[in-house]
């Protein structure tokens, strides 16, 4: 490895840690555990190259939160070094008992989660911490309260204690939150770490609480009584008989064979289990022992964690199902016979294209190796050629969609196929509900099942007749489809509301290949109005940041299909905003900060809200602070969070109208 390669891993490690902390990863674990292993490796041949700065040095990613508070921690929360063969833990047991031949192992699972510390004094929590940077990190005492496994009050005072633990969340939660996701709208969480991460992390407690955390507690960091220092195992005892605390865990072992069969064991039930874990963790029970070990500065001493080789089976292709996206791509799917791993039941994975097919040469009747991508997206890593069945061949893509019988083309270079018809149903579904997304006109309660059966009845043929469902209020309520009565005006007011979003929503909205959220932004910031975006030639088109060749074709193309014109057009004649908004930014909020919560009834969103009160001079803040000037709530007798917050600082809780009514006199007293 070159400098300049070692370099660039380095940097490319420092965003994987990054995304990482941020609970939106950008990488697999395994992906990563090979990344800093080869930098290690770099380090034992170039030592002068290596640092304190450098990743294989440092504990996750600094601190970034800008709300809330940060914490210097009284014991460094330090990672564990990590093994990836039978050999190497083999070699460190030996290495341990060559210097103590007493010495004795625990072996505990590796809960893959976020790691916090708690701290007690007089047998009450008075503070909980994530892991941040290893020295620093973020006080989440609020929201630790609020899960089920923290004991807040001890039933014994066991004198000044801090303990350590991971926050995870259990499988079936995980499941639970996604699908509360998906019906309103929002992103969805890559896998159970991600979304602990981010429970963690939320400002308001009460939904910490909704969503649903676990916790064990792995280690005693610091305790005033010195027993508790003496061994982990009888520790982790204590805490669990005697305080009630709920623990990892874990097998004592004595030699290296009782170890490595403890590995096994966790390993073989790593499918039952009811959360991930991504290893296991060997501790050196006698904790006077674990100096004469230490790892490093990023590594806590006397540990070491082996990690479990991605998980892998074999099974066999039944069929293989295309289905067509809202641009016309054509999506071919395995669908093979069922198989666990990570814990769940996969029995489909993506075959993306005609050139992956071919590449790994997958047909009907073929065993291929299946595994999952971050532990949560099944994916085919190749086939098994050997166990091809006589007969069986590659398979191909259909030269005709499945569901209008239009042709299917290649798109243009890439290797995409699509389908060509204007007026595909399948393409309708799929830009119905992506026209009624979060990412674009964000209506809320006109989800996927509601927007498929819509559609199905033939309510609606393109995103213009959602402006005319208020026609057939009537019959929607009695067939059912949107719920009923009360649930149906509430729909049709959302989009009503959808109506006054700005025209970027709109653009975003209507699938424009390659015009995205930020583009359609660009764009309409740009132009002024859907009406000169329509009548930019390429040139001018071109001519906007970001905007390159291909896509500016994209934009051209969509807006010269008579089609697309008429249902411009339609979309106008139902009121929707065309025209990006100019104005003026006043001062009448000058130096008021605001914080909004809850569900608004004059506003398509809280962005939208935002948008006016930063407008007029004055800021939003995400959460409440002695800084905040009001907290706008339409339910002012709420018990959640903020609102608990806003009383105990004597902040004014007011409605959406009483801000309306006179903005400049709005919180007036703060």
């Amino acid at each position: 490895m070159t400098k300049k390669e070692y370099d660039e891993k380095q940097g490319l490690v420092r965003r994987f840690n990054e995304a990482y902390e941020s609970g939106e990863p950008i990488a697999t674990d395994y992906e990563y555990d090979m990344l800093m292993l080869s930098l290690k490796e770099a380090e034992k041949e170039h030592p002068e190259w290596r640092d304190a700065s450098s990743p294989t040095q440092t504990v996750g990613a600094p601190v970034k939160r800008t709300s809330g508070q940060t914490v210097a921690h009284d014991v460094p929360m330090l990672s564990i070094e990590d093994v990836f063969t039978k050999e190497e833990v083999a070699g460190w047991v030996e290495e341990v008992k060559s210097a103590h031949a007493d010495a004795l192992f625990v072996v505990e699972h590796k809960i893959d989660g976020l790691s916090m510390s708690i701290r007690y004094e007089n047998g009450e929590m008075v503070l909980a911490e994530t892991r941040g940077d290893g020295y620093v990190g973020e006080d989440v005492t609020m929201n630790a309260r609020v899960i089920p496994d923290v004991t807040e009050k001890l039933p014994m005072d066991p004198g000044s204690l801090e303990i350590r633990g991971e926050v995870y969340m259990k499988n079936a939660d995980f499941l639970k939150v996604n699908a509360e996701q998906e019906l309103l709208g929002k992103k969805v969480f890559a896998n159970p770490r991600n979304c602990a991460a981010g429970t963690l992390r939320q400002l308001d407690p009460s939904v910490t609480e909704k969503r649903g955390l676990s916790m064990f507690i792995f280690n005693i960091q610091r305790a005033e009584d010195p027993s508790l220092t003496e061994s982990h195992s009888a520790a982790l005892s204590f805490l669990k008989e005697r305080l009630g605390i709920v623990t990892v865990p874990g097998t004592l072992c004595s030699t290296a064979d009782e170890v490595l069969a403890a590995i096994d064991r966790i390993g073989e039930m790593r499918g039952e289990l009811e959360y991930d874990i991504d290893g296991a963790v060997v501790k050196i029970d006698q904790i006077r022992y674990r100096e004469d070990f230490p790892a490093g500065s990023k590594y806590s001493a006397g540990h070491i964690a082996y990690k479990y080789p991605p998980e892998e089976k074999e099974t066999v292709i039944r069929d293989i199902e295309i289905s067509i996206g809202m641009t016309g791509r054509v999506n071919p799917t395995a669908v093979f016979d069922p198989v666990r791993l990570c814990g769940t039941t996969v029995s489909r994975a993506t075959l993306h294209n005609q050139d992956f097919i071919d590449k790994l040469h997958i047909g009907i009747g073929d065993t291929v190796v299946v595994y999952k991508s971050g532990e949560i997206i099944p994916k085919i890593r190749c086939s098994v050629p050997e166990k091809r069945p006589q007969g069986t061949s590659d398979f191909r893509l259909p030269d005709r969609c499945p569901v209008c019988g239009s042709p299917i083309v290649r798109d243009g270079d890439a290797a995409d196929l699509r389908c060509t018809g204007a007026s595909c149903p399948a393409q309708t579904k799929r830009l119905l509900i992506n026209f009624a997304g979060r990412g674009a006109m964000d209506i809320k309660g006109l989800g996927e099942e509601i927007i498929s059966q819509l559609a199905d009845e033939g309510y609606l043929k393109d995103v213009a007749d959602i402006y005319h469902l208020r026609e057939h209020r009537d019959e929607l309520v009695e067939s059912g489809i949107t719920g009923r009565e009360k649930n149906t005006d509430k729909l049709l007011t959302a989009i009503e509301r959808s109506k006054q979003n700005e025209p970027s929503r709109l653009l975003a909205g209507l699938a424009i290949p390659n015009v995205g959220a930020q583009s359609a932004k660009t764009l309409l910031s740009h132009f002024g109005s859907v009406e000169n975006l329509m009548n930019a030639d390429i040139d001018a088109l071109t001519g906007v940041r970001d905007i390159g060749a291909v896509t500016a074709g994209n934009i051209r193309a969509w807006f010269e299909n008579e089609g697309n014109a008429a249902l411009i057009r339609r979309l106008r004649e139902a009121g929707l905003k065309m025209d990006e908004k100019k104005t003026e930014v006043s001062d009448e909020l000058a130096g008021r900060t605001y914080v909004i919560t809850g569900d608004l009834r004059h506003f398509a969103n809280r962005e939208a809200m935002a948008e006016f009160i930063r407008e007029r001079g004055g800021k939003v803040s995400g959460s409440v602070s002695g800084k905040t000037t009001a907290l706008i709530s339409n339910d002012p007798g709420s018990m959640s969070g903020k609102s608990k917050k806003a009383q105990s600082l004597g902040i004014p809780v007011i409605t959406e109208e009483e801000f309306l009514e006179n903005p400049g006199a709005a919180g007036i007293g703060r």
